[in-house]
């Protein structure tokens, strides 16, 4: 007998199966592909002993999240490695700008623009936990911590409307660097909030890479999961939600898309009709490289960080991102670029090294990336191209193909503005409870968001339990696991 189904194994589907799997509840997890993970798979592209993280790579919020700090990767075997510089920028003249998990560290690289810095990052860092939690929240009550409220409202309405805080560039380019991981439209309160909620985290939890690459944070889910008796149906693409039979819970880590689409004319029009307006942001395209060492950039400094943003100028970058939300392909795309042995020193092999890299690109786009990377890397990295072994790469549509939840090459699953943001996917009280009895969304497309953290579907799973299972807590789970739920 099963109790509850679940669509999808990207993160938020494997938390919801977590979260219900330990309240004692028989759970199956259906799986469109042959690997479990969704955006946590690794895979050997080029060579069986070089793995490539097939989607995300670097994982500020596993390391940060309320659900992970919970399930304790680390105790689980997963090492989130930390490279003592999170992130860099380099700049078209040749310098660079960079972040180190040291507060006062950065703030001395930024000079005259240090202590602003420092203003800005350091009381969220001291309050780290409270602006995380209340970032990756449910979105439907008041924040618990009210001062770490008012310190996030203030940097994000100053630094998502203005231009006031830094004199330099560097400082400018850094900060705007982050606010672009929200993929759209610059500058925005949307893309400050997300600005200010990595920019704190890298001198607070971090951005690591688990050591081994993505699909470990998912092969420890799944070993929790499994160890609780659930069961796992890989290669099993869920078409119409009657091939789940009477099942009473059905949990879907898909996107509004998707779920209308195996839905089919259960859905109640008003319901549907708001589905049908959730809007998907811009696409990334993604490109993997096999290299015989590591990326050659101009400037030394830059070698040394887990993550390197490519987009010159906050002019440069506000430019890019706007045209390229507007739907428009622009020479000089964002890039982010990841070499992961910098911090991983265990994904070489025989001199081998993999290159993960992603290009900011309008929704649907059908491009080719990989001489667009290529090229953008080698701006700053003369000689690069000459270390390329190997490469393939995947368009936005491609992306599509890949996973259904990735809707024109949205790895978002939905456009970060701020409307939507508070009102993901549609205007409820419970954002995860569908019109369907027993049916509840889990994805990316439901509060706090995308990311690896796992709360969307905590939250769903939370809202389930109560609502169909009285919040059954078998007395057997340890105080740390009744948290969970």
């Amino acid at each position: 007998m099963t109790d509850a189904a679940i669509v999808g194994t990207g993160p938020n589907g494997l938390a919801a199966a977590v979260t219900l799997a330990r309240a004692g509840l028989k759970v199956s997890l259906f799986e469109k592909a042959n690997t479990i993970g969704g955006g946590l798979r690794t895979a050997p592209l080029f060579d069986l002993d070089v793995p490539h993280d097939i989607c995300s790579a670097v994982h500020p919020m596993a390391a940060a999240s309320s659900f992970f700090r919970q399930f304790g990767l680390e105790a689980r075997g997963v090492r989130l490695l930390q490279p003592d510089m999170p992130y860099a920028h380099p700049l078209p003249d040749g310098s660079a700008a960079a972040a180190w998990r040291s507060i006062t560290r950065t703030a001395e690289h930024l000079g005259a623009d240090g202590p602003r810095w420092t203003r800005v990052m350091a009381p969220l860092a001291a309050r780290s936990g409270s602006v995380v939690d209340l970032l990756l929240s449910h979105q439907r009550s008041l924040p618990q911590d009210l001062r770490a409220a008012l310190l996030l409202a203030s940097r994000a309405l100053a630094h998502g409307t203005t231009r006031t805080a830094f004199t330099s560039e560097p400082a400018w380019a850094l900060l705007t660097g982050v606010a672009a991981h929200a993929v759209g439209k610059l500058p925005s309160l949307a893309s400050a909030a997300v600005a200010m909620l990595l920019g704190h985290a890298a001198h607070s939890t971090g951005w690591p890479l688990p050591e081994g690459g993505s699909a470990r944070i998912a092969e420890a889910m799944a070993a929790d999961i499994t160890a609780h008796g659930g069961v796992f149906h890989t290669g099993h693409h869920v078409r119409d939600l009657a091939e789940l039979g009477d099942i009473p819970l059905v949990m879907l880590d898909i996107s509004p898309k998707e779920f209308l689409s195996i839905a089919g004319q259960r859905l109640p029009a008003r319901y549907a009709r708001a589905l049908c307006r959730y809007r998907y942001g811009p696409g990334a395209a993604k490109a993997d490289f096999l290299v015989s060492e590591p990326i050659p950039w101009s400037n030394p400094l830059v070698r040394q960080a887990g993550t390197v943003h490519l987009g010159g100028t906050h002019a440069d970058i506000v430019r890019q991102e706007t045209a390229t939300a507007a739907g428009e392909r622009v020479a000089d795309p964002f890039v982010l670029v990841v070499d992961p042995a910098v911090t991983d020193p265990s994904r070489t092999s025989g001199g081998k090294r993999p290159v993960w890299a992603y290009a900011h690109v309008p929704n649907g786009d059908t491009r080719d990336p990989v001489d667009l990377i290529r090229r953008r890397i080698e701006e700053y990295a003369p000689g690069f191209s000459d270390t390329v072994i190997a490469s393939r790469g995947l368009s936005a549509m491609q992306y599509e193909t890949y996973n259904p939840n990735y809707v024109g090459g949205d790895i978002a699953s939905g456009a970060m503005t701020l409307r939507q943001s508070l009102a993901c996917p549609t205007v409820r009280r419970d954002p995860y409870k569908t019109p369907l009895p027993g049916v509840f969304l889990c994805s990316s497309a439901t509060p706090p968001g995308p990311s690896v953290h796992g709360m969307c579907g905590y939250f769903a799973a939370q809202s389930a339990l109560r609502k169909h299972h009285g919040l059954r807590t078998p007395p057997d789970l340890s105080p740390q696991e009744k948290e969970l739920i």
